[in-house]
């Protein structure tokens, strides 16, 4: 995972304005410590802060065409950049193996219209010389964070983390996923639509298993693409289970070369944390039995869940409750992965949402709401687990791929029949993938009852954290809470109160009530807080 950090339409000293940019790029060198690499000129200025997955001797950033008329900062992988250098390659001069660098190619070929093109997760700033213009992209469903604000001179700045732009930026936003910024326009434009979106376009088509099973193993070897060592998240539910299975399948292989080649690093690495006692580390130990993988148990204490609370906040950059207490655990998992030489893992976000995998979804009336419900929960998926995977795992220098959210993929999952999505009946929650993966799996995991992440590294975490928030927390405390918290979402609940009271703004002392601004306002949705329905989002 990396960093962008960039200031566009600059209307100030750009010499200043490069001192500042390395500053707030600094910030977020957690997402990227191998390198770091900067792109200035009177009229925009790039930063960057990489961490080499892909061509780690020549592929730092920003990158460049031939010319240096073209400079591209990226955060992201392109899984299907060999196809597109085979089909570019007599147009444009490659000047690295970057996988990034084709969007330099789609560019130069096709102008602004091309991020449909991409297959992977990315959000990138470039910037043309010759035109004096500026693009900016984010990933068809938002796995790779981005956010644009303005300061008070009116200087144009993105920053893959909030963090980097809270001291100079008046208002923040999140770059929309699935879009793109062209400055000659000066609109931001959605290119990612797609027929599935509307259950009228899927509502008559036929299911095929097959397709399924070979979309999403497609998906995973795709996700392979890898110059380091890299592993699996494990939880021994089914997402992780399957995605484990598959990549065990193709990992001996380098899919680099189409599987010519013995991979550098053959033996697959497996991570599960939780409590001691768990469920998840009894049924993750189940499936690494069976697949074969090296399985790496990391237990915390609730003592160290409750200490990393406060660094959770500033890495993730959300008081969303349900968010911090499932993002805490895979923040401390991932410093003990990253301590273990792994700089990439694979993981299981996205299915529910695809598949209709929370149990919630037993009450589905029917199957175009079912449909619909699953096209809202994709399309702000950006706000939650796609925010806790990246950034969590981020925070150590490691980089999560969820293949369930590949673009192919989802073309196939979405368009099968909604109503062989419905369950109740006799019918578990997923079943049509289980059914697709029941070979791959022990019985007990293939179909084992859905559990919370948060839930399933031990019970006695999310008790603990009510316990504390009812003991830091008076009852004055919650009803002045208004006062406080100048927003429009206010705290109800004393767990809300509690990550809302810690402290983790005071490294924006200076600024804090424009941190509090800047965190996205669905992180105050008392909903998702009902204690009958915890797993709705």
């Amino acid at each position: 995972m990396c960093s962008i950090f960039g200031v566009l339409d600059i209307k100030t000293d750009a010499g200043e304005l490069r001192k500042k940019a390395l500053e707030l790029s600094r910030l977020m060198r957690h997402r990227g410590p191998d390198w770091s690499g900067v792109y200035a000129c009177d009229k925009a200025i790039l930063a960057h802060e990489r961490l080499s997955i892909v061509d780690v001797n020549a592929g730092a950033q920003p990158l460049y065409n031939a010319a240096k008329t073209h400079a591209l900062a990226v955060n992201g992988e392109i899984y299907n950049h060999q196809a597109l250098r085979a089909e570019y390659g007599d147009r444009y001069a490659f000047q690295t193996g970057s996988d990034c660098e084709v969007i330099l190619a789609l560019y130069q070929e096709k102008g602004p219209d091309f991020l449909d093109d991409l297959q992977g997760m990315f959000a990138f700033a470039l910037y043309d010389s010759e035109k004096d213009a500026y693009l900016i992209g984010r990933d068809h469903i938002g796995i790779i964070p981005l956010y644009m604000g303005h300061d008070e001179h009116g200087n144009f700045y993105v920053a893959s983390e909030m963090k980097a732009l809270v001291p100079v930026c008046r208002t923040i936003k999140e770059f929309p996923a699935g879009s793109y910024l062209w400055s000659k326009d000066g609109e931001i434009r959605e290119y990612y639509q797609r027929d599935w979106f509307d259950y009228d376009a899927v509502k008559d088509n036929v299911t095929d298993k097959n397709e399924l099973r070979q979309a999403l193993e497609e998906s995973v070897k795709s996700h392979l693409m890898s110059d380091v060592p890299y592993g699996v998240l494990l939880s021994g539910g089914l997402d992780s289970s399957v995605i484990s299975a598959i990549t065990k399948k193709y990992a001996a292989r380098r899919v680099e070369d189409q599987e010519k080649s013995e991979a550098w690093w053959p033996q697959l690495h497996s991570f599960a944390v939780g409590l001691e006692g768990a469920p998840d580390l009894k049924a993750a130990q189940e499936v690494a039995n069976h697949l074969g993988t090296v399985h790496h148990e990391i237990h915390f204490t609730v003592q160290e869940g409750l200490d990393a609370i406060r660094d959770v906040i500033y890495h993730i950059e959300t008081y969303d409750v349900t968010t911090i207490r499932a993002s805490t655990p895979m923040y401390l998992m991932s410093r003990k992965i990253k301590a273990m030489g792994i700089k990439m893992v694979l993981s299981g976000e996205g299915s529910d949402e695809v598949f209709g995998g929370y149990l919630y979804f037993h009450k589905a009336p029917n199957a175009k709401e079912l449909h619909e419900e699953t096209v809202r929960k994709l399309q702000a998926l950006h706000m939650f687990d796609c925010a806790r995977a990246n950034k969590a795992m981020s925070a150590w220098g490691v980089e999560a791929r969820v293949p369930f959210l590949d673009k192919k993929f989802l073309d196939v999952a979405m368009r099968i029949n909604p109503q062989d999505k419905m369950c109740g009946n006799g019918k578990m929650e997923k079943h049509v993938l289980r059914e697709c993966f029941e070979s791959y799996l022990p019985a007990s995991v293939a179909w084992r009852q859905k559990e919370q992440f948060s839930d399933g590294v031990g019970y006695s975490w999310i008790d603990t954290l009510k316990e504390v928030a009812a003991e830091q927390i008076s009852d004055r405390q919650l009803e002045t809470a208004s006062f406080r918290f100048r927003t429009t979402r206010l705290p109800r609940k004393k767990r809300i109160c509690t990550v809302r009271f810690s402290k983790s703004c005071s490294r924006y002392r200076a600024r804090p009530n424009a941190f509090l601004a800047a965190l996205p306002s669905h992180a105050l949705q008392q909903k998702r807080l009902s204690g009958t329905n915890l797993s709705k989002k």
